[in-house]
């Protein structure tokens, strides 16, 4: 009788290429993402006068350079030159390689972890890579998908393939229904608090459970997107008929015959009754409230009915250290309720949390009523852009006084310019809240769309179920 497999080794083993003595194995990647940043990458190709091995199976996107203002003159209108270089020499080398391109101006463009989704790049079974640590959202698919680094971004182009070293598995089961006003973002926020940011270390994470299972696709990606904040390599969830509800028909998905032999693979695919996992951490929903980050990692996460926390009751002195330097950097007071916190200003956006589902639940809360702090939209992409415009989200949050941006990874990551003031406090949807992220000396505290809205109206961090 087999020994019962996890969705991780089924993958994993129809991907094998090569193994080598020392234990790493080769393995064949199915799609590659990249953007601006791994130039150096294509680079490497010129001077060892390579081309790339199977084009097609590259996406570039342009995403983490592009402004999310002035846009209407493309490129041409970019003013920070180092900024419009970047841009550019993506589309460059994409052209020059035989790479499929999205850049400024296609009705595509978007932050690659929303496009790849939104276009069935993204398959169960599939193996995918990316210049950012948060290709791993593609897990919600049933896909092994993770980040990579400018050496291995070489690699996967010269060869389609990639050594690694087999990873350990961690399943984290979340049961129950989600209480009112909770969201995926605090269902992951609450899984980091628990686990710490080394919790995943060396580990491919599965979600499993019924909360996940309830969830939607759009919810799935944002488990997904912050495995890598525990630390994980990746995370996954089994595909399920949700799953091939949202492929079914989008521009990338197999069709006709090609999609019924699909789903028959597909739905090998979760992993069997009985399959042993390294480690398991379970979690019940109706304990998770919604969450707010106080420190300067997001293990640094606590339910915002909370207070501050004070370093005389860290466990070592290792605990106590991060705890005190955490709260100089943030300015904070041991004690100090989180309802209590003010901020300055508020991001909703990055691939963690903006597509059209967050843009809804953020505009629920603030429609009708007015912004007291600065606060801008970045959509996840385009088309989340048009959709929500199409729905008049657009319009409830400029009434409310909020900026309407165009789509790109904006102040997530700040390679753009967009960046908050030196000092500020930042309410914000990304997935990381490190010292300086957001521009030098910002202070981000991380939450879910709904709480951001909520500290846009009240200028402090809130508890979303309040104002409802």
């Amino acid at each position: 009788m087999e020994t019962p497999k996890t969705m991780f080794e089924k993958i994993w083993s129809r991907h094998v290429v090569a193994q080598r003595d020392d234990g790493e194995t080769l393995l064949y990647v199915d799609r590659n993402f990249v953007h601006e940043g791994p130039f150096y990458a294509f680079d490497g190709l010129r001077r060892d006068g390579r081309r790339i091995r199977r084009p097609l199976k590259q996406i570039a996107v342009s995403d983490h350079y592009l402004p999310t203002v002035g846009r209407k003159s493309g490129i041409a209108g970019i003013a920070d030159p180092d900024i419009r270089t970047m841009i550019e020499r993506l589309a460059v080398n994409a052209r020059e390689f035989g790479v499929p391109f999205i850049g400024i101006d296609d009705p595509r463009q978007g932050i690659m972890h929303v496009v790849g989704p939104e276009l069935a790049l993204a398959q169960p079974g599939m193996i995918i890579t990316g210049a950012d640590s948060h290709t791993t959202t593609n897990g919600a698919f049933g896909a092994l998908a993770f980040g990579i680094g400018a050496s291995e971004v070489k690699h996967v182009l010269a060869t389609q393939a990639l050594w690694q070293r087999n990873p350990r598995t961690l399943r984290v089961t979340v049961d129950g229904a989600l209480p009112k006003g909770v969201t995926a973002k605090d269902v992951i926020l609450a899984i980091i608090a628990k686990i710490g940011v080394r919790g995943g270390s060396g580990h491919i994470i599965e979600y499993a459970g019924s909360t996940i299972r309830a969830m939607t696709m759009e919810q799935r990606m944002t488990i997904c997107n912050m495995s890598i904040e525990a630390g994980a390599k990746a995370g996954m969830i089994a595909p399920d008929e949700t799953t091939y509800a949202y492929l079914e028909g989008r521009d990338h998905a197999p069709r006709g015959d090609l999609w019924n032999k699909a789903l028959a693979v597909w739905r090998t695919l979760p992993s069997e009754a009985g399959a042993r996992f390294d480690k398991e951490v379970a979690l019940s929903a109706r304990d998770i409230v919604p969450m707010v980050t106080w420190g300067t990692t997001p293990e640094d996460a606590l339910p915002v009915t909370e207070k501050v926390p004070d370093p005389s009751s860290a466990a070592t002195a290792d605990e106590r250290a991060h705890i005190e330097r955490a709260l100089r950097y943030m300015d904070l007071t041991p004690g100090l309720p989180l309802v209590e916190v003010r901020v300055d200003r508020v991001f909703i956006g990055s691939c963690t949390n903006a597509r059209i589902e967050d843009l809804r639940a953020a505009a629920a809360v603030v429609k009708g009523k007015r912004i007291t702090v600065p606060a801008f939209i970045s959509p996840g992409s385009t088309a989340v852009k048009r959709r929500a415009e199409a729905e008049g989200l657009d319009r409830v949050f400029l009434a409310a006084g909020f900026e309407w941006r165009d789509s790109a990874c904006s102040m997530c990551v700040g390679a753009n310019g967009d960046f908050a003031a030196p000092g500020e406090r930042c309410a914000s949807t990304s997935p990381r809240n490190f010292e300086n992220r957001q521009g030098r000396g910002v202070r981000t505290h991380v939450m879910s769309p709904p709480m951001a809205a909520a500290a846009a109206l009240t200028g402090k961090l809130t508890d979303v179920r309040t104002l409802s």
